[in-house]
């Protein structure tokens, strides 16, 4: 009787913890928990003619976490060339596209992204693209990027404001894969 009260006792107390928590911190430890897991996805949105990502694997690992980064490499087939880097900057989450050439050296279109305006959700963070992403990509200065993640899965979406661009890829978190290895340069 007293193991059953115990645990009913750490159960709450983890729920109330919980509900203290930020709620993007939330979404940070959910995605940390992963670390070191690889996980298959598809593209969900309409593709266009000339998409990438057509045909080819669709892989995400998150590769490195620690307190204030999370480094998560998406792989497009053979092409390891994108990383997404979420980074904890002022208790809010900033999202960057790392792209890098397969020597390793930086892609001119590299770093853009966006910090999120809010503590967002639990199992939603929000990133509009910032003034370093206007400046280095014009045309994306409306951009707005999302993730989502819970139990079952993560989502990488893309919307230009605006025009009729949407990228989504889902991530099946409920099947990990075999460790892709590391992306270009890293």
């Amino acid at each position: 009787m007293k193991t059953i009260f115990a645990a009913v006792l750490f159960s709450i107390s983890l729920g109330i913890c919980a509900q203290e928590m930020a709620p993007n911190k939330v979404f940070w430890e959910n995605l940390s928990a992963r670390c070191g897991q690889a996980f298959e996805g598809q593209l969900i949105s309409p593709p266009a003619e000339n998409d990438p990502f057509l045909g080819k694997r669709l892989t995400m690992y998150i590769m490195e976490c620690g307190p204030d980064f999370l480094h998560i490499p998406f792989y497009v087939g053979e092409d390891k060339s994108r990383t997404w880097v979420l980074t904890m900057k002022n208790e809010l989450i900033q999202l960057k596209h790392d792209h890098r050439h397969e020597d390793g050296s930086p892609d001119k279109v590299t770093q853009y992204g966006g910090l999120a305006s809010n503590t967002g959700s639990a199992t939603t963070q929000m990133f509009p693209a910032d003034q370093e992403t206007a400046n280095l990509i014009p045309h994306a200065a409306h951009n707005v990027w999302w993730i989502t993640v819970d139990d079952t899965s993560f989502t990488y979406n893309l919307r230009r404001i605006g025009t009729d661009r949407w990228v989504a890829v889902k991530f099946d978190l409920t099947k990990p894969v075999e460790n892709p290895g590391r992306p270009w340069g890293w």
